[in-house]
């Protein structure tokens, strides 16, 4: 495995079947209402729509044919609604919100960039990983926000921490992994009325002057899609693996013999009721 690359990893243990497991991809925010605004003013539905493509691009590369990208025009919070039942028609077996940071208008600076004044804030940096409690399998997002998570941490990425701070005020959060920077927001629309395992990732700040350069490099986006696309196979080998064909001799042994699990089927993790 090369991470410097960005090359995925090969899971060891259940083989996923990609052929039946399918992804959503969704683009956060519209062309119309785009979101946050970088450091040199561009929309954050442009860095949105980028990398979800490019996510999309790898999973397909990777096996994950059924993979689809959502793009909503609708506006909030009609729009955010639709999202989810697009993704619930679609029979989706994980759902993935791609998003890009800023932060509260308190912490924003101005400065002046080829002759034009913008806004920016360098205080904090990172990526972070969101999830609904109130999600029908809250398990099933934990599990691969916490697998997204550490394939960006082995790749070097540092998550945003300062969501936990008072400073932070009605975007204070909890923080649910510290090892792997899982934060919990119950209220998400695109989380909690998917009825599939959903994570909102935001991928990293572009308030911030040189975290936005960094994602606006192929070399960056690629970590981050390569750190995707490794977690959906672990997810997926989880939650869909491939099943083994017995070998003849076992095959053909004495009907009285006793039954046990396959190590396929001890390895899924049972959705969640919650």
């Amino acid at each position: 495995m090369d991470h410097a690359r960005g090359e995925p990893a090969r899971a060891a243990g259940p083989t996923c079947n990609r052929a039946a497991f399918r992804v959503v991809v969704d683009v956060g925010h519209t062309a119309d209402v785009a979101g946050a605004k970088s450091a040199r003013a561009v929309s954050e539905y442009y860095f949105n729509l980028r990398l979800a493509k490019e996510v999309e691009q790898e999973l397909i590369r990777a096996g994950f044919g059924r993979t689809v990208l959502l793009i909503t025009a609708a506006p909030p919070r009609g729009g955010l609604f639709e999202r989810a039942e697009r993704a619930n028609s679609l029979a989706a077996d994980l759902f993935l919100s791609v998003h890009h940071d800023s932060v509260p208008n308190a912490f924003l600076e101005k400065w002046e960039y080829e002759g034009e004044e913008y806004s920016f804030s360098d205080r904090f940096k990172g990526h972070s990983l969101f999830i609904s409690f109130d999600n029908p399998d809250r398990k099933g997002s934990l599990l691969f926000a916490r697998l997204l998570g550490r394939r960006l941490k082995d790749r070097g990425l540092q998550y945003a921490p300062h969501y936990v701070e008072p400073i932070m005020g009605h975007r204070q959060r909890e923080l649910v992994d510290s090892a792997t920077g899982v934060y919990r927001f119950d209220e998400l629309v695109v989380l909690k009325y998917t009825r599939m395992p959903a994570v909102l990732l935001e991928a990293g700040s572009i308030i911030n002057r040189d975290e936005e350069l960094l994602l606006r490099s192929p070399e960056r986006r690629a970590l981050i899609t390569a750190s995707v696309a490794e977690a959906v196979e672990r997810f997926c080998a989880a939650r869909l693996p491939l099943r083994r064909p017995a070998p003849a001799s076992q095959a053909n042994a004495g009907k009285d013999a006793p039954k046990t699990a396959s190590p396929d089927s001890l390895s899924a993790v049972p959705a969640s009721s919650h």
